[in-house]
């Protein structure tokens, strides 16, 4: 299956083939930052299963897990993917951008002690605190 994104504007895109070997959703305060949310939504996809169209600026930093390097629009400053160092050999994608390419719902959620306490999600996902 093939899976579209696009920032806002529509300059950078991508799409991925196959499944995600990772769909998550993380509220570590990085996460927080890129998303300008209560967490953030990633799906990981292999470096090969990913092609990329337009031109990204890139952010790159070290984090508590290494170093990083976060991709977004120049136009229109939409983080689209993103690399790190704790995750070799893949590519870090926004789920929202994916959904219209019939992405399903996380299975995973990761830095449980930093979840609003008044989110609430299934009991069902794997958690990782």
């Amino acid at each position: 299956m093939i899976r579209r994104a696009a920032c806002c504007c529509g300059q950078l895109s991508l799409e991925c083939d196959g499944e995600p070997s990772l769909n998550a959703v993380c509220h570590c305060d990085n996460c927080k930052r890129r998303t300008g949310s209560a967490f953030g939504w990633s799906c990981y996809f292999g470096e090969a299963e990913v092609t990329i169209r337009g031109e990204a600026k890139v952010y790159a930093f070290e984090s508590a897990n290494g170093p990083q390097e976060r991709s977004f629009c120049p136009e229109c400053g939409s983080t689209l993917f993103w690399r790190s160092s704790a995750f070799a050999g893949v590519i870090g994608i926004a789920g929202g951008p994916l959904v219209a390419s019939g992405l399903g719902e996380p299975t995973t959620t990761a830095s449980e002690d930093g979840r609003c306490a008044w989110l609430t999600l299934p009991e069902t996902w794997i958690r990782f605190s």
